[in-house]
């Protein structure tokens, strides 16, 4: 007959979210029985490893892999954005020194301004969770998801929650997650297939590959190295510009194109 063990837990700032409403902001008491990794306690009440950048047990820097025994005073911190916790936490220092993403069927949108602001980003409708992780795993590619189970993938190592449903919401919590907001490159890659543009003029255009109207009143375009999609600086870039003003990003003026659609 197993003995039943109990540790208490303590769960901080953002990371309540994926508890039970009973067991947030507060220090309880979790049950278990043997002697259970760290990272398994922490999944088992809901919380992906990929949210938490700093463990505590007894007021020691853990691993995920410790085990616990009973007893134990388990502080769990979320990912930590305006200091560097390196030298403290305990967990393995994986950072990618370049950043791409893979995202789940849900983030269509999310993916398309990421990739305005000119970030690789991989997003295909038909992707399943096992493809996606295996892209992230082969490619290097950070996954963005609001799929927990995905992210608990024992497999992951690179992921990111997106808590916000409305997408520019979202993008203003990626840009502030990976702290990336000097890195954009406006208006370089196809919003489309992800392909890098290259600057065309109109000679270079293949016949009725952008309207007779459009052709007359811009003497530059884009095109997707990829896809082949033609870009010009249209009405839509302003109205992008006002859309993204809601997360604070401001659009500067283009030397590249976006379409009017």
């Amino acid at each position: 007959m197993s003995v039943h063990k109990t540790s208490t837990f303590r769960f901080y700032e953002e990371l309540n979210d994926f508890l039970d409403p009973a067991l947030r902001k507060r220090c309880f008491e979790h049950r278990f029985d043997g002697t259970p990794s760290v990272k398994d306690r922490i999944e088992a009440l809901g919380v992906p490893h990929t949210e938490v950048d700093l463990v505590l047990v007894d007021g020691q820097a853990s691993t995920f892999n410790q085990r616990l025994r009973g007893g134990e005073r388990v502080a769990v911190y979320p990912v930590f954005e305006c200091f560097d916790i390196g030298e403290l936490s305990a967990q393995p220092a994986r950072p990618l020194r370049e950043l791409r993403f893979v995202l789940d069927v849900h983030l269509g949108r999310l993916a398309a301004y990421l990739r305005l602001l000119g970030f690789d980003c991989l997003y295909r409708r038909d992707l399943d969770d096992a493809e996606i992780v295996d892209l992230s795993c082969a490619q290097h590619r950070i996954i963005l998801s609001r799929d927990v189970g995905l992210l608990k993938n024992r497999r992951v190592t690179h992921g990111a929650f997106v808590h916000a449903t409305d997408p520019v919401r979202q993008l203003r919590e990626m840009l502030e997650r990976f702290q990336i907001q000097d890195d954009l490159d406006f208006f370089s890659r196809c919003m489309k297939c992800n392909a890098l543009l290259e600057s065309i003029g109109p000679d270079e255009l293949e016949p009725g590959a952008v309207p007779r109207d459009v052709l007359a009143r811009f003497e530059r375009f884009d095109r997707c190295t990829g896809c082949r999609k033609i870009y010009w600086l249209g009405s839509h870039v302003e109205r992008m510009r006002k859309r993204l003003a809601r997360a604070g990003i401001r659009l500067p003026d283009p030397a590249r194109r976006s379409d009017p659609d």
